[in-house]
């Protein structure tokens, strides 16, 4: 079994991951804002606080690791989201480099995924003004940050355009960079099949420095 820290695993997808990874037997440390709030009680689960933008705090909190998932998310209620998101990742992945982790996954967003040749969900339209920001300063850590670590073996996992809760069906689509839809248009995934594929990904690795992507 694997010792996992997850980044932010009290939030919406960093929650649904923590529970995945115990129920397949993994160690699991998380590293949020408040660890008072998280409730789960396993032996082989720890919550600590820590300040991901302190990289110092960061290095200390993953020595040791086999792997590292990054659910960091500022809080969509946030009025600093956009830079406390890039500012976040430059120390996390500083922190990661001090302790010398080689295996990073990061929950990432669909905002730069491919809707049509040369066209992505963010120029379509389709995300709401506000929330274009944020969105934007995932897609930068995607497409600038990340392919300058040489060094680190990374996944950048973009989920479907609506990922919300529901069932762990273990029946879905992945694909690469274009945004997976159905029959009727559709982008949709559960946060419980999201979180079975990604842990899978920590498992069996699939993917090496490129970013994958899944959907109904």
């Amino acid at each position: 079994m694997a010792n996992i820290v997850i980044i932010g695993g009290s939030g919406f997808i960093g929650s649904a991951l923590v529970k995945e990874a115990l129920s397949r037997g993994h160690h699991v440390k998380t590293v949020v804002r408040n660890p008072e709030k998280i409730n789960i009680k396993n032996d082989h689960f720890t919550a600590i606080h820590g300040d991901v933008q302190n990289p110092g705090v960061v290095a200390e909190a993953v020595k040791g690791a086999d792997v590292v998932i990054s659910a960091y998310n500022p809080g969509w209620s946030n009025p600093h989201i956009a830079a406390d998101t890039l500012s976040g990742y430059k120390s996390i992945l500083k922190g990661i480099r001090e302790a010398g982790i080689k295996r990073l996954l990061v929950v990432g967003g669909a905002g730069s995924l491919f809707v049509k040749p040369g066209v992505t969900v963010m120029d379509s339209g389709a995300i709401p003004e506000q929330m274009l920001p944020a969105v934007k300063a995932l897609a930068e850590v995607y497409h600038d940050f990340l392919p300058k670590e040489k060094e680190l073996d990374w996944v950048f996992f973009s989920p479907a355009g609506n990922i919300s809760p529901g069932e762990r069906t273990g029946k879905y689509k992945l694909g690469k960079d274009d945004l997976i839809t159905n029959d009727k248009g559709e982008s949709k995934i559960s946060v419980e099949d999201y979180a079975a594929a990604l842990i899978d990904e920590l498992e069996k690795p699939q993917h090496h420095r490129e970013r994958f992507t899944i959907g109904y």
